[in-house]
């Protein structure tokens, strides 16, 4: 292909992208859409720019404004979170948690997280498994008790597990809540003071439901005793991907440093420009919008559940976050079920469960899925809607209806929906294309 097909085939396919996301309900728990005026933050020239460094303290010359926009950025990730302390600068999650990481620990120090099948990011991971934890920092990795039923950590099996440890001579140095599939508030509160009793350094992975907790309809990590917080800014927080981290003043050396130089040169100023727009619109909009979240997530699962899916954590009303967990092996498996509905213009992700490595299950084909209702909430969705998504579904898993013919019913249905809500400005449609240039 020449240099001039190849240029227009690029512009073809990101614009039949935007098109079939117009059509379809997308349900990936780790997704969200940005706002129009977050989209015109990240197309700014700050995006060509290098600030190494601190805001007044920069490598680079030429930040004179994006030192400020810096600081707001800084200054609302403090107030959306209550935070002593800010940095926005790292350009990922996963970055967020290297500075943590390196900040904080050493190589061959052993970390307590969960394991993916329990709702683990491969961030927390083991070296064996390439996870990020072990692979790049050499921590040792141990995982949290686990209780299937309630889908979260064991507290008083994690408390023997930290003595047993350290009679072992293997006290951890670090702890990582928060993770992947994330059902149900972990119990922070409840191992914090052991924890520090223990010197042990408390971090919260909040890359998923960062934006509930900044709408009050979690829990609040800071108050309940962890030292800092990670997480992505967007998923449930709708900024441009990057990362975010809060933390007890403290620590904002260490943090500082961390990110820079530790684990960053330049920190795509574009986006820290956007998330600074998505902080100040969660700011205004996130209560409104995490409450609303949340009962959408809940009347999906109760949905799914009433047309015959097992979704997990029935014990505790299946969800407190803006996730479910569906057990689809009476129908097949994770991997066949996430093509299937993706044929169909549902878009969601397979996922590991609890027992399924045991089982024999891999993450090609395990025994489950994930659904998010984050972006369809975005999209104004409410409860009526939530029931109408769970049917769409059970015709292509359990029904087995052909998806060509469900595809026409999704492309109708999204329809509706076209509009961001929860924003400051008049918007564009949500997945309209923006085209700068003229392809002939």
């Amino acid at each position: 292909m020449s240099a001039k097909k190849s240029y227009q085939k690029i512009f073809e396919l990101m614009k039949e992208h935007h098109n079939w996301f117009n059509d379809s309900i997308p349900l990936i728990a780790s997704e969200n859409i940005p706002s129009t005026a977050v989209r015109e933050a990240i197309i700014s020239d700050f995006g060509n720019r290098y600030a190494e460094g601190w805001p007044g303290e920069r490598v680079y010359a030429g930040c004179i404004y994006i030192d400020e926009v810096e600081i707001i950025c800084n200054d609302l990730a403090k107030k959306v979170f209550n935070a002593e302390f800010a940095d926005c600068r790292a350009t990922s999650g996963v970055v967020a948690n290297l500075a943590i990481y390196s900040g904080f620990t050493n190589p061959g120090d052993y970390m307590l997280a969960s394991s993916i099948p329990n709702g683990g990011h491969i961030s927390h991971g083991k070296k064996e498994h390439y996870g990020t934890a072990g692979h790049v920092c050499g921590l040792k990795i141990e995982h949290f008790p686990f209780l299937k039923d309630d889908m979260t950590i064991d507290v008083d099996a994690t408390k023997k597990k930290i003595l047993d440890m350290g009679v072992d001579g293997k006290s951890p140095k670090m702890a990582m809540f928060g993770g992947s599939l994330f059902l149900f508030p972990h119990p922070v509160k409840e191992l914090s003071d052991f924890m520090h009793e223990h010197n042990i350094h408390i971090n919260y992975d909040a890359a998923h439901v960062a934006g509930l907790i900044a709408g009050g309809q979690f829990q609040d990590p800071l108050r309940e005793g962890v030292d800092t917080m990670t997480m992505s800014s967007h998923k449930t927080l709708w900024g441009p991907q990057g990362g975010i981290i809060v933390s007890l003043q403290k620590h904002a050396e260490i943090i500082k440093k961390s990110i820079f130089p530790g684990n960053t040169s330049s920190h795509h100023l574009h986006h820290v420009a956007g998330k600074a727009v998505a902080l100040a619109e969660v700011l205004e909009f996130g209560e409104e919008y995490a409450k609303q979240l949340i009962k959408n997530a809940k009347k999906l699962a109760e949905s799914l559940v009433d047309y015959g899916f097992t979704a997990l954590g029935e014990k505790r009303g299946y969800t407190q976050s803006h996730q479910i967990a569906v057990d689809v092996s009476k129908y097949g498996d994770g991997g066949t079920i996430e093509k299937e509905l993706e044929a169909s213009n549902i878009i969601l992700n397979r996922q590991l469960l609890p027992g399924d490595i045991k089982a024999g299950r891999n993450y090609m084909h395990p025994s489950g899925v994930r659904i998010g209702a984050n972006e369809v909430t975005r999209l104004g969705m409410k409860e009526s809607e939530m029931i109408e998504i769970a049917n769409l579904i059970k015709r292509v898993v359990i029904d087995g209806e052909d998806t060509k013919k469900v595809k026409k019913d999704v492309t109708e249905f999204k329809k509706q929906y076209q509009k961001l809500h929860y924003a400051f400005d008049g918007q564009l449609d949500a997945y309209k294309y923006i085209s700068l240039v003229k392809i002939d």
